[in-house]
């Protein structure tokens, strides 16, 4: 049974970091059933070469009774700590007692331990857990685990600057001369790294990281602004490395620049005021937005690019290394180059790292040749995709809605021949 059931991706070592007097060793090899909050299935391999089996019992190694119990108490730790969406774990577990602990045969070597942790009744503070052991069909071992559960603590470093008035959530931890200003909200489980930033009226969402030197929430870069109270609001585990610079919004703007979740900005990247960015985009060293910017979801803005005020990128959309964008970029599209930038096809690579489904990037490809290489213009090459019924999808429908939206116009000069095969080299 256990050979037809799918692996769960769950990070153990990181897991079990937040036991707290556990043995040296792992007990635990892999998870291989998981209902958050409710049940998990672990196996532990026991083989002759484990330390402990050394000095017990030598010449007939025995799998110590107390180490199975450490086991179980691993894998009740890895269900306690494990959170929705991958996040890192925020709590520390301890082992508070064991009840009615039963051993039923003795475990060798050889043996594979299947161990299976259903929660009982919880408290903030404590839960109990019913715990079995299983080779084969036998229940080896069985006990209640009861497992004391500490919520991370706030950290912040003596020489670091927090405004009284500033909210910090549980479990952040804020480094050495890092500054926070009063109206700012941060997040629980935040890292904020030494000598960051982070002012203005500027919410962080959850799990985001910080680097050192980075500037969070400052005021925007514009001369129309006058110091009024425009806002930055980030999502959820967000990672600005070092040396970035996010800017609030302005009045007349909207008064907000906002950033989804999970995005990663690599060194020096700016972000200027009132832009809007997606979740899951990645921008790498460099990369720069100017005022009233979006970025849709999942796009990539490679090193070194600039993206013009009020310009958008749509989702999926690639911007090559060192490239000026002052159209809309398409979505779904390689665009590289300054002007004019260009478009090198369909980014297959990034829609296939995304688990699009490849009979929808055969739709898209069809699209982009009505509308790069057909003698068409745009509008009669919308039309014809619009009535192709086998190119009708949501995100074919996508991008004939974002080009359709466009207030800037979109780039939909494509590459010459030559420019493509040095792009192919590179």
């Amino acid at each position: 049974m256990a050979d037809r059931l799918t692996l769960v991706p769950i990070h153990i070592p990181q897991a079990l970091d937040r036991l707290c007097y556990r043995y040296p060793s792992l007990l635990v090899d892999a998870i291989i059933e998981h209902e958050p909050g409710r049940r998990v299935v672990a196996v532990k391999n026991v083989t002759v070469n484990e330390e402990f089996f050394q000095g017990h019992f030598p010449g007939a190694p025995l799998l110590p009774a107390v180490l199975m119990l450490e086991s179980l108490t691993q894998v009740a730790t890895i269900l306690l700590v494990q959170r929705a969406d991958d996040a890192p774990p925020n709590a520390r577990v301890y082992l508070r007692g064991v009840n009615d602990a039963k051993f039923r045969r003795q475990v060798v070597p050889g043996d594979r331990l299947r161990l299976e942790i259903t929660l009982g009744k919880r408290r903030a503070s404590l839960a109990r857990a019913k715990a079995t052991a299983h080779v084969g069909d036998q229940i080896v071992a069985e006990a209640e685990l009861l497992l004391g559960v500490q919520l991370d603590e706030t950290q912040i470093d003596p020489s670091a600057i927090v405004h009284p008035r500033a909210t910090i959530g549980e479990g952040t931890v804020i480094g050495p001369h890092a500054s926070v200003g009063p109206n700012v909200r941060i997040g629980a489980n935040c890292r904020i790294g030494a000598s960051a930033v982070v002012d203005g009226w500027t919410e962080i969402g959850d799990g985001t990281e910080i680097y050192p030197f980075a500037s969070i929430g400052l005021a925007p870069q514009d001369l129309k602004y006058q110091g009024e109270p425009t806002r930055l609001v980030i999502g959820t585990r967000n990672i600005f490395r070092e040396f970035v610079t996010i800017n609030r919004g302005t009045r007349g703007g909207g008064g907000v620049t906002m950033i989804g979740d999970r995005n990663v900005f690599m060194a020096y990247v700016h972000v200027a005021h009132d832009c809007r960015v997606g979740h899951d985009t990645i921008f790498g060293p460099h990369a720069t937005l100017g005022g009233h910017v979006t970025v849709e979801n999942f796009a990539n803005i490679s090193a070194g690019s600039a993206v013009h005020q009020f310009c958008r990128v749509g989702e999926h959309g690639f911007i090559g290394g060192y490239s000026v964008v002052t159209k809309d970029a398409l979505p779904y599209a390689r665009t590289v180059g300054s002007r004019p930038a260009r478009i090198f096809g369909l980014n297959i690579i990034g829609l296939e790292r995304r688990h699009v489904a490849p009979d929808v990037i055969e739709k898209l490809k069809r699209a982009f040749r009505y509308l790069l290489q057909s003698k068409l213009n745009t509008t009669a090459a919308l039309q014809q995709i619009q009535q192709d019924r086998s190119l009708a999808c949501a995100e074919v429908q996508y991008l004939l809605d974002f080009i359709r939206s466009s207030q800037r116009g979109v780039t939909l000069r494509r590459s010459s021949r030559k420019a493509e095969e040095v792009f192919a080299d590179e």
